[in-house]
């Protein structure tokens, strides 16, 4: 028989806080860059962005709160349903997406009430993440033998799964969002334990698929066109290849983002001194914002706390020993991962330009709310693990 004889000090121990506080470091730098950014720079700048950051991280805080109080095993059950819930959200964002919006940017994947508008594919990536665990661990603990034919199964099972997602993002014509779901399932493959036997010859044929889209875009650029690709993406390509080149035109936003970053030298500027304008610095390049008012030494910092976000999530994951608890573990931090390394780099000028948020710190509810509800899971590790430590401990008592 358990009971519930935690004392204080136990109940608070399962609150990871090595996790919370990297996060709450980002939230300050959020809400001190966008005031930066749409207060102080602009004369007669308004509140609102930075206001409407802290409501979200409020929403964002009350989910991390509710996912942490599920277990693995509840997890489990909601997995397959939130699947397929988060399914229906991107067709319907493929018929009711914001007209507006698509116009601006050539994407259908946002849903707009009012002056609120929502990217649905930010929280499906949640419930993604959880299929892809289901899934491996469903077939690792069915598999008696691990042979390269049950790895070559498992290769196949979540392709089939990864696809109807990735299929409906890329009709929604989000490349970003595309390129994030793929690195999930990439993470999550190659911790499967899939033999290399299997993973060697697939990653180098998306090499290869990698290197003739380049030859393509550099010398025959109809092919690709015929094929869906449009104007608008070869000019990120060649702005990324020669910022300076077409500084007024496609190169504009980039070649703006460098000038402000390298204005900022060693030490920045000071808080709020933007002289350099870059368009949507508040949000896809918000690092701009944080190069020109705290330099070099600034952006480090930055780069730091999330490595140590990052580090606490792996530390939990190793911690738990819960193979299922692993595999979220894997693709939420390659979620973040993906969009640091994405959104700085584009900022700096080593990969071409997308529209990827900087996490925790760009402009944007949906995306926050889906990188907050990550941080949820990650919490919900901890959580458990301790409980069962003390359930464990109670029993011997008695």
């Amino acid at each position: 028989m358990k009971r519930n004889i935690q004392t204080y000090d136990e109940k608070d121990s399962r609150i990871d806080y090595g996790v919370i506080f990297p996060v709450l470091v980002l939230a300050l730098i959020s809400i001190a860059t966008l005031l930066a950014t749409t207060y102080f720079q602009v004369s007669q700048g308004s509140l609102r962005p930075a206001l409407l950051q802290v409501a979200w991280y409020v929403v964002g805080t009350i989910a991390v709160v509710v996912i942490m109080q599920f277990d693995s095993e509840q997890l489990w059950k909601l997995t397959t349903w939130a699947y397929f819930i988060g399914l229906g959200l991107l067709v319907a964002v493929l018929f009711l997406y914001d007209r507006e919006t698509a116009i601006l940017t050539g994407a259908r994947s946002w849903f707009s009430v009012g002056s609120i508008s929502f990217q649905p594919s930010e929280i499906v990536k949640i419930s993604y993440i959880l299929m892809l665990a289901k899934v491996v661990t469903q077939h690792n603990v069915a598999t008696k033998r691990k042979t390269t034919r049950t790895d070559f199964m498992l290769l196949c099972k979540l392709i089939l799964w990864a696809l109807p997602p990735l299929a409906l993002v890329i009709l929604q014509n989000d490349l970003g969002t595309t390129l994030v779901f793929i690195s999930i399932l990439g993470g999550i493959l190659i911790m499967s334990g899939i033999t290399w036997k299997i993973l060697l010859p697939l990653i180098l044929t998306v090499a290869a698929v990698g290197a003739l889209l380049i030859y393509l875009v550099v010398y025959n650029r109809q092919i690709l066109l015929s094929l869906g690709f449009k104007n608008y993406q070869f000019g990120r390509i060649d702005s990324w290849l020669d910022p300076y080149r077409d500084q007024a035109g496609d190169g504009f936003q980039l070649f703006q983002s460098l000038k402000a970053i390298g204005s900022g030298q060693i030490t920045g500027k000071g808080f709020g001194v933007s002289e350099v304008y870059v368009p949507v610095r508040e949000s896809d390049l918000i690092f701009a914002t944080i190069g020109e008012n705290f330099g070099f030494i600034g952006g480090c910092i930055l780069i730091l706390v999330y490595f140590i976000l990052i580090y606490q999530m792996i530390r939990v994951c190793f911690d738990t020993k819960n193979e299922f608890y692993t595999y979220i573990a894997t693709g939420v931090i390659m979620m973040i991962l993906f969009h640091v390394v994405e959104n700085i780099g584009m900022t700096i000028g080593l990969l071409p330009l997308t529209g990827i948020p900087l996490p925790f710190i760009s402009q944007g509810g949906s995306s926050l709310l889906g990188n907050m509800m990550g941080i949820g899971l990650i919490m919900s590790m901890r959580y458990h693990y301790k409980s069962y430590i003390f359930e464990d401990k109670e029993e011997r008592a008695l």
